[in-house]
């Protein structure tokens, strides 16, 4: 099948079950020749749960600190995470079988391309990142704030190969409501944003930039903007 254009769309800020919603109703709906999407958004806080995560990782205390941010039961891979303003977060609809320049994606290509993806925009902006063997994500790899984590991922691949869910990227934002939970499972994990690394940025940059770069690491066509 000859390679299509990716389409890229921009939601703006939206909430996150609406969001997931729209996902699932998509990825239920595509058919052979459906192209691949990338949905930048950027969600009010909000807790999300991978399919077996451990509620035990929002902490003991955190609901009464986070007020009225909601926790939301996803079918995502991995642990607890949190979602707020001034994060990059893209969703991935992609078909891993077609579209590729040389064929199909597997899984775990799928995961390491999307970590180079976000190593290469931090390196845009004079910043290290790396990964962690056996923890998926990114982390910064030098200085008083190594090992804390920048990036997160949770994915969704269908027995169809087709995915849905995706990447975040913390750039400037409240990171407050990290402290109270176990981030993605780990007790004592620090993370950190773009913004407390000295790199104060807009977020519709680095929202750019990382989709320009997931297109270019996943070896889509040109993207269609919409």
């Amino acid at each position: 099948m000859p390679i299509q254009p990716a389409v890229i769309r921009h939601l703006g800020q939206a909430e996150y079950e609406p969001t997931f919603a729209a996902m699932r109703a998509f990825t239920d709906a595509r058919q052979e020749d459906t192209p691949d999407e990338l949905w930048i958004v950027e969600h009010p806080p909000v807790y999300t749960l991978g399919l077996g995560a451990d509620r035990g990782h929002i902490l003991t205390g955190a609901t009464a600190k986070a007020g009225s941010i909601p926790t939301v039961q996803t079918d995502r891979g991995g642990e607890v995470t949190f979602h707020g303003p001034g994060q990059v977060v893209i969703y991935l609809m992609m078909d891993l079988r077609r579209n590729k320049k040389g064929g199909k994606l597997y899984a775990r290509q799928f995961v390491n391309k999307i970590e180079e993806a976000i190593i290469n925009v931090l390196a845009a902006y004079n910043l290290a990142g790396e990964r962690i063997e056996g923890a998926p994500g990114i982390y910064i790899a030098n200085g008083p704030k190594k090992g804390a984590k920048i990036a997160a991922l949770g994915l969704k691949v269908r027995g169809n190969g087709c995915t849905y869910h995706g990447v975040s990227l913390n750039v400037g934002m409240d990171l407050a409501p990290f402290t109270w939970i176990n981030p993605c499972g780990y007790a004592g994990l620090e993370t950190i944003d773009m913004r407390s690394m000295g790199v104060d940025v807009p977020l519709a940059d680095v929202q750019q930039a990382l989709a320009d770069e997931l297109v270019r690491q996943l070896q889509v066509a040109e993207p269609e903007l919409t």
